[in-house]
């Protein structure tokens, strides 16, 4: 009787789980941008694509902004689209993005409406590196860095 029980109690929290699908290989990413652009990450094809989420009230993240700007500022064949995963006013993102300039595009990505194609960050910063095939190269959680870069991309 307790294994039939404990057998049901297993089914049931399975059958209650979220069911999360897999993060495509090929992530589609279409979002509009804090300056009201849109941005396509298929238009990036042909390049290396940073893709950093990251929040204002995250100590490492601000720290790694520069890098990631000075980086892909050196680079021609890297770019990077950084999204805002944070749910503060995008008025205070843009003044935050004043005083923390970046040299790549950012878009703000609320909690409660995650992006489709790509997995919700366990913690932040956390960033995916998209090849020029369009396809995930490496996934980073934690801070990166100029070094980490040029390891996965070669250079």
């Amino acid at each position: 009787m307790k294994l039939l029980a404990s057998s049901l109690l297993l089914a049931a929290c399975v059958l209650a789980a979220p069911a999360f699908a897999a993060m495509p290989v090929q992530p589609s990413l279409k979002v509009t941008t804090l300056d009201g652009k849109p941005y396509n990450i298929a238009s990036q094809r042909g390049h290396w694509v940073i893709v950093n989420f990251w929040a204002t009230w995250c100590a490492p993240c601000v720290k790694e902004l520069p890098d990631i700007s000075h980086f892909v500022a050196t680079h021609k064949n890297v770019k990077a689209i950084g999204i805002a995963y944070d749910d503060t006013d995008p008025a205070d993102i843009r003044a935050f993005l004043k005083k923390h300039p970046v040299s790549f595009p950012v878009a703000q990505v609320t909690m409660d409406k995650p992006l489709q194609d790509f997995d919700q960050p366990l913690g932040l910063p956390t960033t995916w590196l998209i090849g020029p095939d369009g396809k995930v190269a490496k996934h980073f959680m934690g801070p990166i860095t100029p070094a980490s870069l040029s390891t996965a991309i070669g250079k």
